[in-house]
C-alpha cells in the first residue's frame, strides 16, 4: 500500500498509437474518477511514450498493460472501452487495494 498523493492523482490511458481509443478511454476514465469523488489529472498517449513517463495510475488495453509496470503503481487493463461503470468498479478496487480511497 502506498501513501495517498497530496495532489490530485496522475492517470494516463493507453494506446497503440495515443489517438482513438486512448482519447475515448480519457473521457471515460474521467467519468469514472468524478463518479468516485477521486480529482485526478487524464492524459492519453501512446503505449511507446507511456513506457518514459510516470503516473498513479496507467490504464489501457490487455494488450499493453503488460508494457506499462514500470509506468504506474496502478496498472488496469481494461476489455471494453466503453463500459464507464466497469471502469469504475476497476478503479474503485484498485484505488482502495492502495489506501487511495476510503
Amino acid at each position: 500500500m502506498s501513501p495517498a498523493p497530496n495532489r490530485p492523482l496522475t492517470v494516463l490511458t493507453v494506446c497503440g498509437v495515443g489517438m482513438g481509443s486512448s482519447l475515448i478511454l480519457k473521457m471515460n476514465a474521467e467519468k469514472a474518477l468524478q463518479s468516485l469523488g477521486v480529482e485526478a489529472k487524464v492524459e492519453h498517449t501512446d503505449v511507446s511514450s507511456a513506457r518514459g513517463m510516470k503516473a498513479d495510475v496507467a490504464i489501457a488495453q490487455g494488450l499493453h498493460a503488460d508494457d506499462l509496470g514500470s509506468v504506474a503503481p496502478v496498472v488496469l487493463a481494461i476489455s471494453n472501452f466503453m463500459d464507464v461503470d466497469g471502469l469504475r468498479r476497476q478503479l474503485d478496487e484498485a484505488l482502495r487495494a492502495q489506501g487511495w480511497l476510503s
